[in-house]
This record gives C-alpha cells, sequence and structure tokens, in this order.
C-alpha cells in the first residue's frame, strides 16, 4: 500500500462530506446519500485488491 492511495482516500473522505453537507443544508437528501454511497464504493474498489493480497498472503503463510 502506497501513500497515495492513503491520500485519495482522504481527499474522497473530505470531497464527500463537503458534498453531503452542502446537499443536506439544501435539502437533498437523497442526493447526499447517493453521493455518500458512492464515495464508499469508489473507496472499496481501491481497496479490495489490497485486500485480497492480504488474504493470499495469509493463506501462504499459513499454508491452508
Amino acid at each position: 500500500m502506497t501513500i497515495k492511495l492513503i491520500f485519495r482516500i482522504a481527499a474522497v473522505g473530505i470531497l464527500v462530506s463537503v458534498l453531503g453537507q452542502v446537499l443536506k443544508h439544501s435539502g437533498r437528501d437523497e442526493q447526499a446519500f447517493l453521493v455518500s454511497l458512492a464515495g464508499l464504493i469508489l473507496v472499496l474498489l481501491w481497496v479490495i485488491p489490497y485486500i485480497a493480497e492480504l488474504f493470499e498472503t495469509i493463506q501462504t503463510l499459513f499454508a491452508l
């Protein structure tokens, strides 16, 4: 995992929180929820390969 990924996740978190607050204050709660959901899915798509690599490493380590 690189520091670049951590900064990308932080940037998405900041952007999603700002957009969510703006949308909530303007009365668009549904869009705020969708923005939060889209941010979560985006971050999960970035992190899932690292989680799969971790499980493969653990499997190799314990020879399961």
